[in-house]
């Protein structure tokens, strides 16, 4: 047998390639040289591991992605064998059972790119963020973008003012007034999307280097502005009530940050809802330390149970929350408008921002909005969507507990379109079963890529709202199976069965 001194593996561990990926590299061409000869066994898992000081499992996914090549083959009881004295016929680059990430050298890219299998055809995806199809208000849109050019003409093709077409910030102020927030059209800025508020949000108050705090796990648009941008993103972990104020104390003394992220209604991905209480104490610590809030209520609305809960900006006295939104979960998500309210301190400077972005948001998309808004149809789909996703959310609820294996964890969502979901940790990670998932014709956001600080390797995020609750009931059942091979195959490796 050969041992792992005479592998001769020279490892990179400060490189960007995964070590796994390194181990097949090298295995592969000591293969194709002759220096790894047909029928030479290799050491076991455990002990290559113990002997790189690396993880098992980067040696476990090496071996198994060289055996689907024909490189290496295996015998329970006996080991691992070279298989091949010649090269084979080399693989394409679509991804095999095992390419995955090992967190530990790894990058987030990898997990992103592993995710696009979802796309397939057959695949039933959980993976994704945006609303379902079918429930997009397309008669609705018509009549209204019919209604605009048959009143405006040319005139909603042309540019808008930065701050955004007028009447429509005024029916912002209106729609907001219902749900607690005092504020004036002139508070209001018109941006193309939520995700354009939060960006210019962060590039307004924020410079490279500085840092953003943020709930951890959290969004993963906004930790994708933070590598745009160059600012430091710091995750505080998060509990059952939101954020830990505690710990964000002790953050906010010692590294003293100008801006907190937080989403507090149905969380993204988590589902979490901050109480009123903790939203109060929020609210008064961030004002005690002279800290500003950016508030995303995307999902403030999409409650099904419990009572409403006020955005942080309807209970600020302070002036320290400034409060992101738009109507592109609940609506239309190419149309693209979405809104900021700020007091006038930051508010010039964000037009100036959206002004130096793009101009104005497109006129036409924002006068048909207004449109929607004035005639009641932004409530009407809301009350709708709302009615389906609870129906949808009690479907994937009863399929996890009647397909997931024991041991599972998951908190019933009030709200929202998400089941944060945390597997048992003696099974495979999220990232590792995702390839397995596939080939069974399900997918899902692994977890892992929604941390800014260290991750949990056993969560996901399922958006149940996505499907009709035959496919969620389809799509969980294969899910927990994938889970079950995953496993099964692990518990082989720990009996030493394939050694």
């Amino acid at each position: 047998m050969f041992n792992a001194n005479q592998l001769s593996l020279a490892l990179d561990r400060d490189g960007e390639e995964p070590i796994y990926r390194q181990l097949i590299r090298h295995i592969r061409s000591q293969i194709d040289s002759g220096s790894l000869p047909s029928g030479a066994r290799l050491p076991a898992s455990r002990e290559l591991a113990d002997a790189l000081n690396i993880s098992r499992i980067s040696v476990v996914n090496a071996y198994a992605e060289l055996r689907s090549e024909g490189y290496l083959s295996a015998h329970a009881g006996r080991g691992t064998f070279v298989s091949r004295e010649t090269t084979p016929e080399r693989p394409s680059d679509r991804p095999t059972l095992q390419t995955i990430k090992d967190h530990s050298n790894g990058s987030e890219r990898s997990l992103r790119e592993l995710m696009r299998m979802s796309r397939q055809a057959g695949v039933i995806s959980f993976g994704q963020g945006a609303p379902p199809g079918e429930m997009f208000p397309v008669q609705y849109l018509r009549d209204a973008i019919n209604t605009v050019l048959d009143r405006d003409g040319a005139n909603a093709l042309g540019y808008e003012a930065p701050e955004g077409y007028g009447p429509l910030r005024s029916a912002v102020r209106d729609y907001v007034s219902a749900l607690g927030i005092r504020c004036t059209s002139s508070d209001i800025l018109i941006t193309g999307g939520t995700q354009q508020a939060l960006d210019m949000v962060i590039q307004s108050l924020l410079s490279e280097g500085e840092t953003l705090v943020t709930e951890d796990p959290t969004y993963i648009g906004m930790l994708d502005i933070g590598r745009t941008r160059r600012i430091n993103v710091v995750g505080i972990p998060i509990d059952n009530e939101g954020i830990r104020l505690d710990i964000l104390e002790s953050f906010i003394i010692e590294r003293q940050p100008r801006l907190i992220y937080v989403m507090p209604s149905f969380q993204n991905p988590t589902g979490t809802v901050m109480p009123l209480h903790r939203r109060r104490q929020l609210i008064n610590l961030a004002h005690q330390y002279g800290v500003t809030i950016l508030e995303d209520g995307v999902f403030h609305e999409f409650r099904f149970e419990g009572e409403h809960i006020p955005p942080l900006r309807a209970l600020d006295e302070y002036g320290v929350v400034i409060h992101a939104s738009g109507f592109t979960k609940m609506l239309l998500p190419g149309i693209r408008v979405g809104y900021v309210i700020s007091d006038s301190k930051h508010h010039q400077r964000l037009v100036r921002m959206k002004q130096s972005a793009d101009i104005s948001t497109p006129g036409l998309n924002q006068r048909a909005i207004h449109i929607m808004l004035e005639r009641g149809i932004m409530a009407l789909q809301l009350e709708r969507n709302n009615r389906e996703f609870r129906r949808r959310r009690d479907v994937a609820v009863e399929a996890a507990r009647k397909y997931f294996p024991s041991g599972t964890h998951f908190r019933i969502p009030l709200g929202g379109v998400y089941l944060w979901v945390h597997f048992p940790p003696h099974g495979p990670t999220a990232a590792e079963m995702y390839l397995a998932a596939i080939q069974k014709g399900v997918g899902y956001a692994i977890g892992n890529i929604f941390y800014a600080g260290a991750p949990d390797p056993y969560t996901m995020r399922l958006n149940y709202g996505l499907h009709k609750p035959a496919d969620i009931e389809r799509g969980f059942k294969r899910l927990g199976e994938a889970w079950r091979d995953c496993a099964a195959t692990y518990a082989e490796m720990d009996r030493g069965l394939l050694l």
